[in-house]
């Protein structure tokens, strides 16, 4: 074997040790691209799940806020109805406390006549005892001044 025969064995083995480590790390790589695929579509299975569920809670949503909107409409009539109906008891009450006033202010006079016709009371009964000593006090001196005669 002459120099240049063993060089040009040299270099087809050197080439089919370049072409084996080619064809290893093209291998490894469509590994690695089967993985990214395959992480690809789970992202992808994720991504139409999260949209699929946007969509379903979009729709809930808006249902929900259909249904907020129509009892915030009944909740301001109610109200609207209620101040209504307190408008109108108003007058009501203000007669009320009114009354109450009055039913105070003639208790007061009502407790005032008691103490003052008690105290009539006790000067009359005072009165009544002082005259009836009087007259006990006449009918002894006639007695005294016809037994004296």
């Amino acid at each position: 074997m002459s120099g240049g025969e063993i060089a040009a064995l040299i270099a087809a083995i050197a080439f089919a040790v370049l072409v084996v480590f080619i064809i290893r790390l093209l291998m490894q790589f469509s590994k690695t691209v089967d993985g990214i695929n395959q992480a690809v579509e789970k992202v992808n299975t994720t991504v139409s799940e999260a949209n699929n569920t946007i969509r379903i809670v979009t729709k809930d949503v808006d249902v929900l806020s259909s249904e907020v909107e129509g009892l915030l409409v009944k909740t301001n009539t109610l109200l609207n109805d209620v101040n209504g109906k307190v408008a109108t008891i108003d007058p009501l009450f203000t007669a009320v406390a009114d009354l109450s006033e009055s039913v105070s202010d003639l208790n007061r006079s009502g407790k005032h006549l008691v103490s003052r016709v008690g105290s009539v009371g006790k000067t009359t009964a005072q009165a009544t005892v002082a005259g009836k000593v009087g007259q006990t006090a006449m009918k002894f001196f006639k007695q005294r001044n016809k037994t004296n005669q």
